[in-house]
């Protein structure tokens, strides 16, 4: 192995795994035997991969081949591609001579009729339908030239997609910066969970000693009693478990921006367990001490930058 080839190798090997956006736009043009072809690709966020193809009725025979050419390069979104054929510089043109005599002589029987003096103009008559001939792209005759062809639509296509791909490319890089810097906003409000949740025992006992002394108006009440009856209800609204999955989950949401494949979905998965924990630290958030109130608005917070971070993910592929 050369030493150009090892140090590609090298490169290719240690490249940084690159989040992939769903959106994309690119279009090629090459020309062949005259013609001019355009290739134009274009894709969009979709839960599956779903691919719409428009190309001339003559080059129907190719669409399977086309179609798995973007099954090999995407594997997720809404792709539109479009193939147009147009005459190049050295394109062909045929005049059909007897359809436009017919037309001269229809032209000429009604003039005489309507005694019109106009004259024919020639650029109107060469725009009547089938005077123009030529003008659409066939397939050639032998299999080696439809192959050739073939390959000619693949590589542009392949080409199309390429620089879609750089576009798609850009805008993960920037997905994944906003994505990041949402999930360190979420660490960074659990571990100000964590800190308050300290706090609440002391609340509890609070609240509980309120209500017995209310409902045993005015008696003395065990502390020891009074202990275990706060250390019950703390244990039942206790999230430090809550707190746990969500910092778990947060590092495995990191850790699959650092990866490559297929991304979206399980992002979008992590983000589901990780409202679950969210909507679970609420509800066991009884009360409105200082403390509770706080946790429960930042609870709140916390369901605000997951619902953001689904929308992203929406548009990963």
């Amino acid at each position: 192995m050369t030493a150009q080839s090892t140090t590609h190798a090298a490169t290719t090997s240690t490249r940084k795994p690159e989040c992939l956006s769903m959106t994309g736009y690119a279009t090629v043009r090459s020309e062949h035997q005259g013609w001019s072809i355009r290739v134009s690709v274009k894709s969009v966020n979709h839960r599956f991969l779903d691919v719409k193809l428009r190309l001339p009725e003559s080059l129907e025979p190719y669409e399977i081949r086309l179609r798995q050419a973007v099954r090999d390069r995407i594997h997720r979104g809404h792709v539109d591609i479009h193939v147009s054929v147009e005459p190049g510089k050295a394109a062909p043109v045929h005049v059909n001579q007897e359809l436009l005599q017919a037309y001269l002589r229809a032209a000429d029987e009604l003039r005489q009729q309507t005694k019109a003096k106009a004259e024919l103009d020639l650029v109107s008559l060469l725009r009547l339908p089938g005077v123009i001939g030529g003008l659409a792209l066939e397939l050639p005759d032998s299999e080696e030239e439809q192959e050739e062809f073939g390959k000619i639509l693949e590589t542009q296509l392949r080409e199309a997609l390429g620089k879609m791909d750089e576009m798609r490319r850009a805008e993960g890089r920037h997905l994944s910066e906003e994505l990041r810097e949402r999930t360190m906003r979420i660490g960074t409000l659990v571990e100000q969970v964590r800190g308050l949740v300290e706090t609440l025992r002391p609340s509890f006992a609070r609240r509980l000693d309120s209500r017995l002394k209310d409902l045993l108006s005015g008696n003395s009440i065990d502390p020891a009693r009074l202990a275990q009856e706060a250390a019950l209800l703390a244990e039942r609204s206790d999230i430090s478990e809550e707190l746990d999955r969500l910092r778990s989950h947060l590092q495995q949401f990191a850790q699959l921006l650092d990866s490559a494949g297929e991304l979206g979905k399980k992002l979008d998965f992590l983000l589901q367990e990780m409202q679950r924990e969210a909507n679970t630290m609420l509800s066991k958030t009884p009360g409105v001490e200082s403390e509770a109130l706080a946790i429960m608005g930042i609870a709140l917070e916390i369901k605000a930058e997951i619902e953001k971070l689904r929308e992203q993910v929406q548009n990963i592929e």
